[in-house]
Parts: C-alpha cells; structure tokens; sequence
C-alpha cells in the first residue's frame, strides 16, 4: 500500500480498543502486530479501515499483567507529576496502604509505567484510576469517552431553578460548550453532579457562573465503578470481572 493511503496502524488499534497509541508502537517496533495475517514491524505502517488486525499472543499476555488500581485520593495530593512541593496520588500506592481485604498481593513492578486516567483536583477527595493499561486510559479518557463520572458536591450559596438548568446543560469553558451534565439536590447541602467530560476544576467553575461556591468535592462513581467503602488514603486492584 502506498504511504499517503489507508490509516496507520496504531491509530486503528487504539481506536479498536486494543491498546493504547503509544503501546501500538511498542507492540509494532516489536513485532508483535498481524495486519490481514502480515507481521508489522515499521512506525507509521498504514492499513485500510476494515483491515484485520491482531496482537501477538506475548502482547496479549503483557496486558494481562497489568494493572488498574482504585484509590481514594486525599485532599492535598495531585492527581499527576508532582507540583508546588504537592505529593502525587500514585505516592500512596504501596503494599501499607493496600485495602487489607483485597485479593492480589502488591508488587513493586505495578508502580512501573503507573499513571493516572483522569485528574482530581488537589482540592478534591474520592476515587481516582491508575492503571498501567493504555486500553483502561483510552476508555476513561479518550476524547470519545462515554464513561461517566459522579460527584458529591458540598456547595454555599443560592440556586434557583434557572441556575440548576444551567448546570444541566448551556454553560462554556474557555470558549467551548459544555456536555450535558445530570445536576440534581442530593440533599439540602449537596448536588450530585454526573459528568461524561472532564475539564480542568470543570464542576468548580460551573458552579461559579450560577453564583455557587465549591466547600467540597468526592468523587464517588466512574462509569460502573464505585467508591464504596475504600477507606480515605487506601487503595485496592480493580477485580476479575470488574468493569467500567
């Protein structure tokens, strides 16, 4: 196939959900890729759409030694690289602060290429993702995620009901339109924000422009995915069978 034609190869695995971009290259440079039964081994190759592509079984198996981990981020940690003398979240992630209950044992190697999918202010607490599996980041993260996210909102200040519809659906950030979001009373102090988006400290200034203010935010749902009862700072694997 000529160079300008078809799509390259990595770009069709992760949009298969087979790995992430960045793996793609890895599995290619490797050789561990199949386009219609061919070994792939060049950056870059192109295929066409409905070409049939596979991952060589040491692939398959490299993904099934990675991990997804499910913390319950503290106030005071970032979500990401470190910051303004801030700790990281994945800092917590050690065999001490493993929930107690949970049924695979820690390994230092989970913390290599550990990273993770999705932000939570540093303001904020609840459930944060780590994973070492591109196809994990891509489903909560990729610019076509459909995953929702839930929040516990604690807000001061008057909403009425056209603040409330608002919030729902027809406020901006930087220039750029909103998802619509499901905003509701959870009770007379909080909202229950559900989000499919998320842009930076998004519920924060959404609540802003209807003349809230944000006294606490936890989330406490990713897609099917609770919090539940993981203790504040601790940490458990997401389980066999588990899946957002």
């Amino acid at each position: 196939m000529d160079d300008t034609q078809g799509i390259r190869v990595s770009k069709l695995l992760a949009e298969r959900g087979l790995c992430s971009r960045r793996e793609a290259d890895a599995y290619i440079e490797r050789g561990l890729v199949f386009v219609d039964g061919q070994r792939v081994t060049q950056l870059g190759t192109r295929a066409l759409p409905d070409a049939i592509i596979t991952l060589a079984p040491e692939a398959r198996a490299t993904q099934a030694r990675q991990v997804t981990i499910l913390l319950h981020k503290p106030i005071g940690y970032v979500s990401g690289q470190a910051e303004d003398g801030h700790q990281p979240a994945v800092t917590l992630i050690s065999a001490k602060t493993q929930l107690a209950a949970d049924g695979q044992r820690f390994q230092p190697g989970h913390l290599k290429g550990l990273a993770p999918a999705g932000r939570l202010d540093i303001d904020s607490t609840g459930l944060l993702v780590l994973t070492q599996d591109g196809r994990v980041a891509r489903q909560l993260i990729g610019d076509d995620s459909q995953v929702e996210k839930e929040y516990l909102v604690r807000v001061d200040g008057m909403l009425d009901a056209r603040g409330l519809a608002l919030l729902n659906h027809g406020l901006e950030l930087d220039g750029k339109t909103l998802r619509p979001a499901k905003v509701a009373w959870a009770n007379s102090e909080q909202l229950r924000f559900v989000l499919k988006e998320g842009r930076k400290r998004q519920i924060r200034r959404m609540c802003e422009q209807v003349g809230l203010r944000v006294t606490g935010l936890k989330r406490v749902r990713i897609g099917k995915v609770r919090l539940g009862d993981l203790p504040l700072g601790q940490w458990r694997f997401l389980r066999n069978g588990e899946q957002f």
